[in-house]
């Protein structure tokens, strides 16, 4: 895929939606990485579901350390994987208040290091907190970025590099929530809804559909 055609496709994706936002809710950076850290392998909205009851009760790193796993295991129950969830949180958040004077730190590097977060969720917390132009490639990310050719990879990492490599500059900080959005709606994994699709023209997909899903 050429530059051009790189560039109409993010023309087209910020003219339908020019701010975009995360459908994750969260008022601060820390609820912002609770919440992504509880949405591995889980769905917005059930953490949508959950969190409002834990950020009554745990809104800071120190009132969710001071909560404890048990309890917070219990409060975020509906959500998959929540014993490994709630045990890497209250680890964070120790760490947080070590290391970082209980705010979320800014960089990569520190971000990575906290229990739970690898470089997806980092890519996130940068990109929506801090307004970084980094793009956290989940799974409908690397459907979208291959089924359309934007920027093929073998793997999340090779799909990473070159969107940040390929995607235009003046695109780069909303490109992310452009993308997953487009995955989660349109782009979808089985039944690709393709003829409601603004980009389709576009798309170098050789198993378009024709009836909408």
């Amino acid at each position: 895929m050429n530059g051009a055609k790189r560039r109409e496709i993010f023309s087209r994706l910020r003219a339908a939606n020019p701010a975009p936002r995360s459908e994750l809710n969260y008022r601060t950076p820390f609820e912002l990485l609770v919440a992504v850290v509880l949405s591995a392998q889980a769905t917005d909205k059930s953490v949508n579901l959950a969190t409002p009851r834990l950020f009554a009760v745990a809104d800071t790193p120190s009132r969710m350390l001071a909560l404890g796993e048990e309890r917070l295991a219990g409060l975020i129950k509906t959500i998959g994987l929540y014993r490994s969830k709630a045990k890497h949180l209250v680890a964070a958040c120790r760490m947080l208040l070590e290391r970082h004077g209980g705010e979320v730190p800014r960089t990569r590097e520190a971000l990575e290091a906290l229990p739970g977060v690898g470089r997806k969720t980092a890519n996130v917390i940068l990109n929506v907190a801090f307004g970084q132009p980094t793009i956290a490639v989940d799974t409908h990310i690397f459907r979208v970025a291959n089924r359309t050719g934007i920027a093929p990879g073998k793997d999340v990492d090779e799909v990473e590099t070159r969107l940040v490599k390929f995607v235009p500059e003046e695109f780069r900080q909303d490109a992310h929530h452009w993308l997953i959005l487009h995955g989660r709606y349109v782009c979808k994994a089985r039944a690709p809804d393709c003829p409601a699709c603004i980009i389709r023209d576009l798309c170098e997909y050789r198993g378009k559909t024709d009836v909408r899903s």
